[in-house]
């Protein structure tokens, strides 16, 4: 089970990222941009994942990802209890890769892919 040190920790590792608090969440940005977040209390996190990816995990997962609105887009409740802490990794590096530019998030994944690689 995934948790918010996991997620902390997932998120501080990438290039970029910090961490500010918002109303007593912590929030992980680059620059003025936020990745991700965790609601304290609540066992969740948001993540700004891709859509279509999103849209599946919707449909296929809905008792650990749900449809949070963010302004006229959508981001995704993660429930944390329903993740392991790989695939909390996975899903923190995408949305870092979504609002990083690419010459920074593409040696990252490409490092991500080599070290996945038996």
């Amino acid at each position: 089970m995934a948790t918010v040190d996991d997620l902390r920790r997932l998120s501080l590792a990438l290039p970029g990222a910090h961490e500010v608090t918002y109303k007593g969440d912590p929030w992980f940005n680059v620059g003025k941009k936020t990745f991700a977040l965790h609601l304290l209390g609540r066992g969740r996190a948001i993540l700004k994942l891709d859509k279509g990816h999103q849209e599946l995990l919707f449909e296929i997962r809905p008792e650990t990802f749900q449809k949070c609105k963010v302004a006229t887009a959508y981001w995704s409740y993660v429930d944390l209890g329903g993740l392991d802490e790989a695939e909390l990794a996975d899903l923190v590096l995408e949305a870092w890769t979504g609002i990083v530019p690419k010459k920074i998030s593409r040696p990252v994944l490409e490092a991500a892919k080599a070290a996945a690689r038996p």
